[in-house]
């Protein structure tokens, strides 16, 4: 096997997300159960993985990031053969193509944090056994209480952090690594915001409020949710998959 590193038409990409108000609320995260059992026979494995990796970089680097393509290909194991129609390239232009991601320029690429729900025509694609379990899951209701829960938390992070004498953006990017969806994080930035220093309600009898010191432990120590082949685990961390709430 040879060791030259392929060469592309480019060598890098500038990923950055793609927000869009509907998908965002309504779609499911690449990591999902969703997209593990109904997007994967339609985008295949490769492009899957691909925007997985994307969506888990864009968690940590929520302004961007530069995505080297000889090492995103040897990691996404598609294959090291260079050119315009090379594996790696038809994965980028797969993803763009069911309109996970878009080209922005000649070497740029927006991707979306949520997938959206398969299309009639594509759910027809599917085998006899995953199209009737679609239909199963699209009968399930959605669960209101489980994001209501999220946004509580976000809201109750965010407002102690500005206590706390974070900025606005180290707040915004916390609540990001944390796993809160990007839009969730900002109406908790916003939130806090304008609860910030206003009076509080009188204490009600029960146990003494925690110190600043144990607020800012409870905030600086909650554990990164854990990322599965199924999506984010829902256990005690302050952040999970909204795609598993719905």
């Amino acid at each position: 096997m040879s060791s030259v590193p392929p060469v592309f038409p480019m060598m890098s990409l500038s990923v950055e997300g793609w927000p869009d108000p509907v998908i965002d609320d309504l779609g499911h995260d690449p990591r999902s159960a969703y997209v593990e059992r109904f997007w994967l026979p339609i985008l295949g494995p490769s492009t899957v993985w691909f925007l997985r990796r994307l969506v888990d970089r864009l968690d940590d680097h929520p302004d961007g990031f530069e995505l080297d393509l000889v090492e995103a290909a040897q990691a996404l194991g598609v294959g090291m053969r260079g050119g315009r129609h090379s594996p790696m390239l038809r994965t980028v232009e797969r993803s763009c193509r069911f309109g996970a991601a878009r080209m922005m320029g000649a070497t740029g690429l927006a991707v979306r944090r949520r997938l959206a729900p398969l299309t009639r025509s594509q759910v027809d694609r599917l085998p006899a056994a995953l199209r009737s379990e679609h239909d199963a899951w699209l009968q399930r209701p959605r669960s209101s209480a489980a994001v209501d829960d999220l946004r509580r938390r976000a809201r109750s992070l965010a407002l102690s952090m500005l206590e706390l004498g974070e900025d606005d953006t180290a707040v915004e990017r916390q609540l990001h690594r944390w796993r809160f969806h990007p839009a969730m994080a900002s109406d908790a930035l916003r939130w806090a915001r304008e609860n910030h220093q206003r009076p509080r309600p009188p204490a009600v009898a029960g146990p003494t409020a925690p110190p600043t010191e144990r607020v800012r432990s409870a905030v600086t120590q909650v554990h990164r949710p854990r990322v599965g082949a199924v999506g984010i685990a829902l256990r005690s961390e302050p952040a999970a998959s909204l795609d598993e709430a719905g």
